[in-house]
C-alpha cells in the first residue's frame, strides 16, 4: 500500500471474517482527504481572475478564481477582508496567498485567501477605472456639488505626515503669503493604514465646532509626495473617496505631483498639481492684499481731491454770475412783489363784479313757474302710476282684511281671558295660571274664575273624582192625627 492511502479499522465485530480492508463512512473519507489537502498544500500562491465574488452578511466573502482553463472556488474569511490589498472585483486578476482545504459537505476543494494583490499596475488602473465609472454615475464628479473654497481663511487644516518635506513645504508657504493657523493632523500616507487614518482625520476636522477648544478649519488640504501607482494607491480607495465628498468643509486633493492622478482628485472641491500648489491655491498673497488696499486708497484719496476741485470751480463760476451785495439779489424780487400786491385789491374787486354779473345772469331765468312746472309733470306722472296699480293694491288690501278678520275672530275664540260655559280659569294666590295637576298642594289656596264670576278653593289632595250625591231620603209619613178627647169646658 502506498503512503498516499489511509487504511482505518472499524471494530472487530463489524469486519467480516479474514476481511483486511473494512469499509469506510463518507464523512471519515471526507475529512481524510480534507487533511491530506492541507497538510501537502498549506501555503499557496495562485494567479487567476476574480469571478462570482458573493460578499455575505456575515462578513465572508465567497469567490470563483479562474484561468483560461480551469477554477477553484475561495473564501476570505470575515477578519481577513480588511487586511487585503486590494478588493476582489469580478474581473480583476490578483495573486492570492492561502491554504487548500475542502468542504465535505459538497466534496469539494477551495483555497482559503490570506492576502490578495493586484496581479500588475494594469489591473490596478482597470479596477480603478471600474469605480470611477461608478462614482461618476452616481454624480459625485459633478461640479455642481463641490463647495467654494474661502478667500481668505482664518484656520487651515492640513492632513499628511508629519516627517517629510511635504509639511515643511506647505507651512513655509502658508507662513509666507498668508499667515493664519494650521492644524496638522498626523497620518501615514502609504500603506494598508492610510486609508482608514486619513478618513478618519477628514471626519475629526469634520466633526469641530467653531467655538471650540480647537476652532473648526474653514479649509482642509490632503498632501502626499509623488509616488509610484502602488504607493498611491490607498488614495484611491472608494471608502476614502466617500468620505472626502461626504466631508462639509473644503478639501484641495494635493496628492502625489501634477501628472499623478488619484480618486481623491476627483471628489474634493478643487485639485492641487503638488502640495505647494494647494498651499497658494488655499492662500491670497497678504503683500499683494497690502499693495491693492493701498492703491486703492491712494486712488480714492485721488478722486476725492479731484471732486473738491470740480465743485470749487463750478462754485466759482456760478458765484460770477451773482451780484455783489445779497441786497441786490433780493431787491428786484421785492419791486415785483410791490408792484403784484398793489394791483390785488382791485383785482379782487374785478373778480368779484364778474362773478355778481354772473349770478344775476342766471337767477334771471329761475323762478317758482319752472320749480310749478317740473312738480306738476311729476304729479301726473305719480297719479298715472297710482290709477293703474290702485286696483290691485285695493285687491290685496281686501284680502288682508278679510285674513285679519278672520284671525281676529280665531283670537277671541282661543282667548283665555273669556272663560267658556262648563270650564274654568284656576288661579294661584298671585293670579298666576295653573295649567298642570303637578303645581297644585294638598291645602293649597286657589281662585277659579268662571264665565260669570270667580269663588275661592282649597285643594283637598284627593284624585279629583267627585262623589256621587247620596240619593235622596224619602218623606217621613204623617203620623196619624191623634184622636181628641175634646173639651170639658
Amino acid at each position: 500500500m502506498s503512503d498516499d492511502s489511509y487504511v482505518f479499522e472499524g471494530p472487530a465485530e463489524a469486519a467480516a471474517p479474514r476481511d483486511n480492508n473494512p469499509p469506510l463512512s463518507i464523512s471519515e473519507l471526507s475529512f481524510a482527504l480534507k487533511r491530506t489537502l492541507e497538510e501537502r498544500f498549506g501555503h499557496v500562491r495562485l494567479r487567476g481572475e476574480v469571478s462570482k465574488v458573493n460578499r455575505h452578511a456575515s462578513g465572508h466573502i465567497y469567490l470563483t478564481l479562474k484561468d483560461d482553463k480551469s477554477a477553484i472556488d475561495g473564501v476570505i474569511w470575515k477578519g481577513s477582508v480588511r487586511g487585503l490589498g486590494v478588493q476582489p472585483e469580478a474581473g480583476l486578476e490578483v495573486i492570492v496567498t492561502g491554504k487548500i482545504t475542502s468542504y465535505p459537505a459538497r466534496s469539494s476543494y477551495q483555497i482559503v485567501i490570506e492576502s490578495m494583490e493586484a496581479a500588475g499596475a494594469g489591473a490596478l488602473l482597470a479596477q480603478l477605472e471600474r469605480l470611477k465609472v461608478r462614482l461618476r454615475e452616481e454624480g459625485l464628479f459633478e461640479p455642481g456639488r463641490k463647495k467654494p473654497l474661502p478667500q481668505f481663511p482664518r484656520t487651515i487644516g492640513v492632513i499628511t505626515s508629519p516627517t517629510g518635506a511635504v509639511i515643511r513645504d506647505v507651512l513655509h508657504r502658508i507662513a509666507e503669503r498668508w499667515p493664519c493657523r494650521v492644524i496638522v493632523w498626523p497620518v501615514v500616507v502609504q500603506g494598508e493604514a492610510a486609508c482608514g487614518q486619513v478618513s478618519n482625520a477628514i471626519r475629526g476636522f469634520d466633526a469641530m465646532t467653531v467655538d471650540g477648544p480647537i476652532p473648526r478649519p474653514d479649509l482642509l488640504i490632503v498632501a502626499r509626495g509623488g509616488g509610484s501607482v502602488e504607493d498611491l494607491w490607498c488614495f484611491n480607495d472608494e471608502a476614502l473617496a466617500r468620505t472626502v465628498a461626504a466631508a462639509r468643509i473644503p478639501i484641495i486633493s494635493a496628492v502625489g505631483h501634477e501628472t499623478d492622478t488619484t480618486l481623491i482628485d476627483f471628489v474634493s472641491d478643487r485639485r492641487a498639481p503638488t502640495p505647494t500648489g494647494a498651499a497658494e491655491i488655499a492662500t491670497p498673497v497678504l503683500a499683494d492684499l497690502r499693495y491693492a488696499v493701498a492703491d486703492l486708497d491712494r486712488r480714492m484719496v485721488l478722486a476725492g481731491g479731484r471732486l473738491i476741485e470740480d465743485r470749487r470751480t463750478r462754485l466759482r463760476a456760478v458765484a460770477r454770475g451773482l451780484p455783489a451785495r445779497p441786497e441786490d439779489l433780493l431787491a428786484l424780487a421785492q419791486q415785483r412783489l410791490d408792484h403784484v400786491s398793489s394791483r390785488l385789491g382791485s383785482g379782487l374787486q374785478r373778480n368779484v363784479s364778474v362773478h355778481e354779473r354772473r349770478l344775476a345772469g342766471v337767477g334771471g331765468r329761475l323762478g317758482r313757474g319752472l320749480l310749478d312746472r317740473a312738480l306738476e309733470r311729476r304729479g301726473d306722472r305719480l297719479s298715472a302710476i297710482a290709477a293703474r296699480f290702485k286696483p290691485t293694491v285695493e285687491r290685496r288690501l281686501t284680502r288682508d282684511q278679510d285674513r285679519l278678520n278672520a284671525l281676529s275672530r280665531a283670537l277671541a275664540t282661543l282667548d283665555p281671558g273669556r272663560p267658556k260655559p262648563g270650564f274654568a280659569r284656576v288661579e294661584n294666590a298671585k293670579g298666576d295660571w295653573i295649567t298642570a295637576a303637578a303645581g297644585l298642594e294638598p291645602g293649597q289656596a286657589v281662585r277659579l274664575v268662571f264665565g260669570d264670576g270667580a269663588r275661592g278653593a282649597t285643594i283637598d289632595g284627593g284624585d279629583g273624582r267627585v262623589a256621587s250625591p247620596p240619593p235622596p231620603k224619602p218623606a217621613p209619613r204623617p203620623k196619624p192625627p191623634t184622636p181628641s178627647q175634646g173639651d170639658l169646658f
